[in-house]
């Protein structure tokens, strides 16, 4: 693919996210962290947690509230305990647009331990 129109920047709040399905049917979240936008994969890396629904932007920092990983949005660097990287579409703004490099779905390899349930998780 190429340069995809997302949404106009103005479609997501400042500190906040939106999930929006683009061409080709392919989910993503909008992340509006106040200075800039990111475009990610609609979940958590970890457990596949919806980040429309877990997902808060504070200070720069989008946090899924299931089990607190975290990442810094200006320089997608991992906060506290979180192990895996957020994965992004390249983004840039256009007269009020949001538009998004999309090369395909990005996803994320998802392991076995992954799948635990809640209360395993929090004895482990």
């Amino acid at each position: 693919m190429s340069w995809t129109r997302i949404c106009k920047t103005a479609d997501v709040a400042p500190n906040s996210v939106k999930k929006i399905w683009i061409a080709g049917g392919i989910p993503v979240l909008v992340v509006n962290y106040g200075s800039g936008f990111r475009v990610v994969p609609p979940v958590c890396p970890h457990m596949e947690e919806p980040l429309e629904e877990s997902g808060i932007v504070a200070s720069c920092v989008l946090t899924c509230t299931k089990h607190l990983w975290a990442w810094n949005l200006m320089t997608l660097e991992k906060q506290g305990e979180t192990e895996k990287p957020l994965k992004c579409y390249e983004v840039k703004e256009e007269n009020g647009e949001l538009m998004a490099f999309v090369d395909g779905e990005l996803l994320y390899d998802f392991d076995k331990d992954d799948d635990m349930d809640d209360d395993a998780f929090f004895k482990s």
